[in-house]
């Protein structure tokens, strides 16, 4: 069971949940990026190493200089300098893809909600923990109900699984003891309540 949860945990990290989204939106939904099927697993891919490849790369660095003591980054004093350098990535993301004509608008605002989520978890973190799983797969949740006022049943489905995985992200860190249940339910609300509200504002 513990290797389970693991799995889950890593399988579902919140900087692969950029990527997921990607894909799902790329195959159900390709008015939305406005990508030819054949562009999506490419597009994906530069998607990956931007929001999860290079801060990945970043926290083993740190790592290995001694500046956060684990990869999973238990106290929130671990969290501090990792956290910030992940918010400037995703920033940068957001104004690299802005500047390109060729993306799709869009996917310029899915990215300004989802940078949104990471310097809001940043911020938080200064004053108490919370779970940035919960967090980010909520914030996913947050973005696909709306946009599915926008079209005839294609993300039903895919938001009903989001919910029943986020289900399981939040109980697998639960079994992990890697946060309290007020940390998880702080993340979820944090990560939906935003999600939710900028969709609403920028779409």
């Amino acid at each position: 069971m513990n290797t389970l949860a693991k799995g889950i945990s890593v399988i579902f990290h919140p900087l692969l949940l950029t990527t997921y989204l990607v894909l799902v939106l790329g195959y159900l939904m390709p008015e939305m990026l406005r990508l030819q099927t054949s562009q999506i697993p490419l597009f994906a891919m530069v998607v990956a190493i931007i929001t999860f490849v290079l801060p990945t790369v970043n926290l083993l660095i740190l790592k290995f200089f001694g500046n956060i003591k684990s990869l999973t980054m238990t106290t929130r004093q671990d969290r501090y300098i990792p956290f910030i350098l992940i918010s400037v990535f995703y920033v940068a993301a957001t104004i690299i893809f802005y500047t390109m004509q060729k993306v799709s608008p869009n996917f310029t605002k899915l990215l300004i909600i989802v940078s949104s989520l990471v310097v809001a978890a940043t911020l938080i973190t200064f004053f108490f923990k919370i779970s940035v799983h919960a967090l980010a797969v909520w914030g996913v949740i947050g973005i696909l109900l709306p946009l599915n006022k926008l079209t005839v049943g294609q993300l039903v489905l895919p938001t009903a699984v989001v919910i029943v995985i986020a289900g399981f992200i939040m109980s697998s860190r639960l079994y992990l003891q890697a946060h309290t249940p007020r940390e998880i339910l702080y993340g979820a609300a944090v990560g939906f309540g935003c999600s939710f509200l900028l969709m609403n504002i920028l779409f």
